[in-house]
């Protein structure tokens, strides 16, 4: 096979990549074809491989870009491996690992060439350079086939027919990565594609018999995580010391192209991406399924893909009502919830679990029926705690998650009957022994706490407060420290709001009796720090809170007029830094009110850490009775500390701890539950914005750019998200 090759960068000295490159053509019988795929090579599986590889191949590609058109060489390339997929079932039951090797590197050839040309070239390009054919100068081409959908048909068929074996691994594994380039043109888009001829062949004709089988089978790729061969177990390894026939046949024709180029394989340098991700098939499939069900819809049919997701079903649901769905099928779900649970630290994981609860009912109904829903909900919760460590993305995903979670009222009561113990990740306070629901209380207050003072995102805390006021009506027996962190929260943001409006509208110099406001507890919160609030204060504290809320809101209103500006004017500024921080804190306290209220009003007497709590911290509450935005739902929780404020002068002074909790816990089953005014039930249920491909298409494509096995694209070229995205 010409000079023997040691690096990639000598590939452009290789006799046979010339002749294929070339303009001469080369008959698909030519015994060229078996020589030029019988080379020892395992895909690259670390993005420094592929990124050398690419750049090596790139001059390659663009040379039979300019040399196909005479010679047909590419579509000569195809058709030698359409014509051994058409083996491949039967060679695998036959062991016939030459075969299985050989059919292999054909597709390596043939993925390499298309990721170049698909940077190059438009779809309607691409397509020309598979219907060139060898033909004499001069004459037409008198084949019809189209051999772009051929070869997308026999890559689905390959995926769902061969069976997933140490012999078939790599060409499995080959094959879903080629078609994850095929749908590569997005990367190289800002707007959403809609069409196409990949997404025809994809979702209609000959592939769309295959939907659901395809589906299925990626599911279950992920759900095995079967790690790649070692090489001892790959094709072609000496079976002695003498070595067999198979081995001989490989290293007499080895000694060519790519003898010593085997980047995933033995002697290469994949050792720490391997113990990184070990699992290339795996999470190739799982990339793929998911490029696939967040393909848009056709103008005249949804997306088969999509479909398929949404309705299939468990293999114990023995229900002989046939599914109105088209592409249904059946697939072990405790498998997937043990793969789901198992692999939530990768952002791709936790988006399919998030596509299946929101989308699939089947799916979202069997996990919620799960005794051991801890399982899946500590990896989750694992990713909000560590949320410095995530993208912005992973964070969301797990965050919605829990929101459509506690959704669910049996959910919102079973996650406090399990006790967990020694939590290992949570670094702020030893918790030896706490509810799964008290430490989820835990973790979403100190993701809203993070954002507050770091990223600043309404829409994560927003739905961080919706989670918790789900959960609110089901509080049961909270931890103390879960208690405390409710209460501490809501009297930072307070003060919080008290300071911005200070600061912007008293000189400090007349007003210094204002700042005993912020003589604060720490964010623990774990000891008693007296407010010394002025007697002025507490007496005109409505007068006070009147006055702050008119300026306040006389203020948002002239930033709102100002940013109008002229008839016609497109100015998009953003609100002050002053009016956000007042509408942002007043949207936390109002919410964290009503989710205090809400247990208190629904099980007090469950709850007496709670109560303990609140009464901690009593004298900042009772300012914020008279404040115009907050006042009716003060209502209950002035009650409540009223109550119980009696209930302690009754029992006596200097109250130990045990007995203040003593007193609390009696207090609680005898106050009357109708002196406490109801209020609608807090009841949030996550909606898909619009349109959200433009959200998920950009997020799915950034994940395959940054963990696609084996793949590189150069970040210069990629149009549809920007690099922090991805």
């Amino acid at each position: 096979m010409g000079a023997n090759i040691s690096q990639v960068s000598d590939l452009s000295e290789s006799q046979s990549l010339k002749r294929l490159i070339g303009p001469e053509s080369i008959c698909e019988n030519d015994p060229f074809w078996n020589q030029l795929i019988s080379f020892t090579f395992t895909s690259p599986t670390n993005s420094s491989d592929a990124k050398l590889l690419d750049e090596a191949v790139i001059p390659l590609a663009k040379t039979l870009i300019e040399n196909n058109p005479r010679s047909g060489n590419f579509g000569a390339l195809v058709r030698v491996f359409l014509g051994r997929t058409k083996e491949l079932k039967i060679s695998t039951e036959c062991q016939d690992q030459l075969f299985i090797w050989q059919a292999h590197n054909a597709l390596f050839l043939v993925r390499c060439l298309l990721k170049v040309f698909i940077r190059e070239m438009s779809e309607q390009d691409l397509h020309l350079q598979f219907s060139y054919q060898e033909r004499a100068p001069g004459t037409c081409d008198s084949r019809s086939e189209d051999l772009l959908e051929e070869l997308i048909y026999n890559l689905v068929y390959l995926i769902v027919e061969v069976p997933l074996l140490d012999i078939t691994y790599n060409i499995l594994f080959e094959a879903v990565t080629t078609l994850l380039v095929l749908l590569s043109y997005q990367l190289f888009q800002k707007e959403i594609l809609r069409e196409g001829l990949i997404y025809r062949c994809l979702t209609t004709g000959r592939c769309l018999s295959l939907t659901s089988r395809l589906v299925k089978t990626l599911l279950y790729n992920f759900i095995r995580q079967e790690k790649c061969p070692l090489p001892a177990t790959q094709v072609f390894q000496p079976q002695s010391a003498g070595g067999g026939l198979l081995y001989g046949l490989a290293s007499g024709v080895a000694s060519g192209l790519w003898s010593v180029f085997t980047l995933g394989g033995a002697g290469g340098k994949h050792g720490l991406d391997q113990e990184q991700n070990p699992l290339p098939l795996s999470n190739q499939s799982l990339l793929l399924l998911l490029v696939l069900a967040n393909l848009t819809d056709g103008p005249d049919s949804p997306n088969p893909y999509r479909q398929a997701v949404t309705c299939f079903k468990n293999t114990q649901d023995t229900s002989s009502i046939p599914s109105p769905q088209p592409h249904t099928f059946q697939i072990n779900f405790n498998s997937l919830y043990t793969a789901l649970c198992e692999q939530q630290r990768s952002d791709q994981a936790t988006l399919l679990l998030y596509t299946l609860l929101h989308q699939n009912a089947n799916m979202r109904t069997y996990v919620l029926s799960r005794t051991d829903m801890e399982n899946l909900v500590m990896p989750i919760l694992e990713i909000l705690y560590h949320v410095e460590e995530r993208n912005s993305h992973h964070v969301y995903m797990a965050l919605i998650i829990l929101l459509i979670l506690t959704e669910d009222d049996t959910f919102n009561r079973s996650i406090h009957e399990v006790v967990l113990k020694n939590i290992s990740w949570y670094t702020e306070r030893a918790l030896t022994e706490i509810s799964l629901g008290s430490l989820l209380i835990l973790v979403v207050i100190r993701t809203i706490q993070f954002n507050m003072t770091r990223t600043r995102d309404k829409y994560l805390h927003t739905n961080c407060l919706a989670a918790l006021a789900n959960m609110s009506a089901q509080f049961r027996s909270l931890h103390q420290y879960a208690a405390q962190r409710i209460i501490s929260v809501t009297s930072r943001h307070m003060q919080r709001y008290l300071y911005v409006l200070d600061s912007k509208f008293f000189p400090q110099s007349s007003c210094s009796w204002l700042g005993h406001l912020l003589v604060v507890a720490g964010d623990a919160g774990e000891e008693l720090t007296n407010l010394n609030c002025s007697f002025i204060l507490k007496s005109y504290a409505s007068s006070l809170f009147a006055l702050l809320s008119k300026k306040h809101n006389k203020v948002l209103e002239q930033a709102t007029q100002s940013l109008h500006g002229p008839l016609g004017s497109d100015d998009g500024s953003a609100l002050p830094d002053y009016a956000q921080d007042l509408s942002v804190i007043e949207e936390v306290i109002r919410m964290m009110l009503e989710i205090i209220n809400s247990c208190l009003f629904n099980s007090l007497h469950h709850n007496p850490n709670l109560v303990y709590a609140l009464l901690y911290k009593r004298e900042l509450f009772e300012q914020f009775r008279s404040h115009p935005s907050f006042q009716d739902i003060m209502q209950n929780l002035d009650t409540v500390i009223s109550f119980f404020s009696q209930k302690l002068e009754q029992a006596g002074t200097d109250l130990s701890v045990e007995r203040v909790q003593e007193v609390i816990k009696k207090g609680a089953v005898a106050l009357p539950k109708d002196r406490l005014k109801k209020f609608p039930e807090l009841k949030f249920k996550y909606v898909e914005e619009d349109q959200p491909e433009d959200f998920f298409i950009p997020y799915v494509w950034s994940l395959v750019f940054s963990s696609g096995v084996g793949l590189y694209w150069n970040p210069q070229g990629i149009e549809l998200f920007t690099m922090d995205s991805s």
